[in-house]
């Protein structure tokens, strides 16, 4: 299913391939395809910044346009001047003294996020979405339908994580027959993509829209089908 993460795993691979580390010469393919305007935000939903990360050089790296929208919501990143690959896999943020302010891990099928103190992800977003989806944001009634209206399930999401990170959901006693045999039963929010998930194996990922709904993810295959709140 496709997920609105930074599309760093490809190029991280391909960087160990030519040998490229952190301070030496990028392959320009791999520089432009790590390049875009991505949104920094916490993970707990609070509002973040959309910075964009540019191919032309910097001091210790390439430059960075769009950081003075973080002056009020994440001051740490507003003097960024500069991002690099740190020849790990990841991603940093650093000042014009090349004081690394921010350093972002990829773990697979998730979104770049730093893993000390406060918890940032750096990920693609819809247009105008200033912050995360959280478990507790988008616990409520939600239905299950086609581009077109009809209706094929009502699902509800429970907000209580359990110690897998998955949350449970019902599903209504009126599901179209395709949907009840995935017997949904808990669900996951990672970035701006939202699975739902059986305990035999099934699930359905969506991604979330500008306004809030999810669209089934593309790479799912199959018909469209949307998930919008009640």
């Amino acid at each position: 299913m496709i997920r609105l993460v930074f599309p760093l795993a490809a190029c991280a691979a391909a960087l160990l391939l030519c040998g490229v580390a952190y301070g030496q010469d990028i392959d320009p393919d791999i520089l432009r395809a790590q390049a875009g305007t991505y949104l920094v935000a916490p993970e707990d939903g609070r509002a973040g910044c959309r910075m964009t990360l540019e191919t032309d050089m910097a001091i210790g790296g390439y430059s960075i346009s769009g950081q003075e929208a973080c002056t009020k919501p994440l001051p740490s990143l507003a003097d960024a001047s500069a991002w690099n690959f740190d020849g790990n896999g990841g991603i940093i943020l650093i000042d014009p003294t090349r004081k690394v302010l921010a350093r972002f891990l990829e773990k697979e099928g998730s979104p770049l996020k730093t893993e000390d103190g406060k918890l940032y992800l750096l990920t693609a977003a819809p247009d105008g979405v200033d912050h995360l989806p959280t478990f507790d944001s988008l616990a409520g009634t939600w239905t299950m339908q086609r581009p077109d209206g009809a209706r094929l399930c009502g699902v509800t999401l429970d907000s209580n994580v359990g110690t897998d990170g998955n949350a449970p959901l019902s599903l209504s006693g009126d599901c179209a027959a395709n949907v009840a045999k995935l017997k949904l039963a808990v669900w996951h929010i990672e970035g701006f993509a939202l699975t739902l998930m059986g305990g035999d194996g099934s699930s359905l990922g969506f991604d979330m829209r500008s306004d809030g709904n999810f669209d089934k993810s593309k790479q799912e295959g199959g018909k469209p089908l949307s998930l919008v709140r009640r």
